[in-house]
């Protein structure tokens, strides 16, 4: 017993917290409202905490990447592992809806403010995305994918100072650290921080799960857990062998619970990087692969994406299964994962791209994204703890070495 609590404690903790906080959005949702300041203040502190986070973490990785191939070999694995594992989702929720059709929906069951329209050609939304036009700006989750390039760059460039930049090294490695010990006293406050946020969510999504949306939501809450399991195993098998299911969802406990109350990718990178470091994936693999993943690869989001493509062409009666409308839906869940952001609800933008390609009539924009705002819980999980399966197979096919699991 004593080994089980002193193994597990910190996550029998968390799930006692998440098991109060659903008791209480279910049985006292007026109380909410008085302890969901403590869930936005944990909340907060991780957010602050992400920017340094990923600066340290990425730009001390490629720092210490001794060969230029390496580097190149890493992000071209990673870009093969995203791309093939991201149209396998795609093509599965396709499947999965075609022998389990969701009926048609009408779109009177509510509506979603929609985001104003950016009338800015493709060229300068490209150029938005991925820079940014003042150092400060470059500090806000706005421009997550832009700070990501910037310290990406800069650990390239301490490479290339060579010994002339030893003390800079030092310093970005020494930073990585702090940070890595910063987070591991926040995440002390997991519990009562998460338990506060998910009552919020039980409170505030729960109810919706059974009215009007109820079978879409029940074919991708049902699909996407068995997706969860099945699939992520089945990487980690790959990636690891036999015993790498087993090492992979020992140390996954942790960021799930963390995606699954704060709604946030984001959030949960931080607990990402550690179960990493627990697993055995190589730093130089783990702090590349999982930062850029949490910007770039979506699984949940895939799904999503498909599903609620199909409902916009149930509820318009038109045909979802034509090889022209699947093909161009996978194409769109591809660039819809990496156009969704790392924050809570950040997929309007993949949906209002969905509903702008395919020409769909503004009674569609309701129903889309109020499903995007039923998915988000899953979608996140799915999104978030994927980066670390990721990092397993890209170390795999780099024929890197895990180190040892830390116990």
């Amino acid at each position: 017993m004593q080994k089980i609590i002193q193994n597990y404690g910190s996550i029998l903790l968390l799930l006692l917290g998440i098991a109060l906080g659903s008791i209480v959005g279910l049985v006292i949702p007026h109380v909410v409202d008085y302890i969901k300041p403590l869930g936005d203040i944990f909340l907060n502190l991780l957010f602050v905490s992400i920017i340094p986070l990923l600066f340290f973490a990425i730009s001390s990785a490629v720092a210490n990447i001794q060969s230029e191939n390496k580097l190149g070999k890493i992000i071209g694995l990673m870009s093969v592992v995203f791309l093939t594992t991201i149209v396998l989702a795609s093509i599965a929720t396709i499947v999965v809806l075609y022998f389990f059709p969701v009926s048609s929906l009408s779109t009177n069951a509510g509506a979603l403010e929609s985001p104003a329209s950016d009338d800015s050609s493709w060229g300068e939304r490209i150029v938005k995305f991925l820079t940014v036009e003042e150092f400060g700006n470059l500090l806000s989750r706005q421009s997550m994918l832009a700070f990501v390039i910037f310290s990406f760059l800069i650990g390239i460039a301490a490479r290339r100072a060579g010994a002339t930049a030893t003390a800079f090294t030092s310093f970005l490695n020494a930073g990585n650290e702090v940070m890595k010990q910063l987070l591991i006293l926040l995440m002390k406050a997991a519990p009562i921080g998460l338990g506060a946020y998910f009552a919020y969510q039980v409170k505030t999504i729960g109810p919706q799960l059974f009215g009007f949306y109820a079978k879409p939501m029940a074919l991708y809450y049902s699909f996407g857990i068995a997706f969860f399991f099945v699939f992520f195993s089945l990487y980690a098998f790959l990636a690891y062998g036999k015993k790498g299911p087993a090492l992979f969802w020992k140390n996954n406990i942790v960021p799930s619970l963390t995606a699954l109350s704060t709604c946030s990718s984001l959030a949960t990178m931080p607990a990402n990087l550690a179960a990493a470091k627990k697993i055995g994936i190589p730093p130089a693999i783990a702090n590349v692969v999982i930062p850029l993943g949490n910007t770039l690869y979506k699984n949940g989001s895939a799904i999503s994406s498909i599903l609620k493509i199909y409902v916009a062409f149930s509820m318009l009666g038109w045909n979802f299964f034509e090889w022209n409308t699947m093909i161009t839906a996978i194409g769109i869940t591809v660039l819809v994962t990496i156009v969704a952001g790392g924050i809570p609800n950040g997929g309007y933008m993949g949906e209002m791209l969905m509903i702008s390609v395919y020409g769909l009539p503004n009674e569609a924009i309701p129903a889309v994204m109020i499903i995007g705002t039923l998915v988000d819980p899953l979608a996140t999980i799915l999104n978030a703890t994927a980066d670390t399966v990721a990092a397993m197979l890209v170390t795999r096919l780099s024929n890197e070495k895990f180190a040892p699991p830390i116990a």
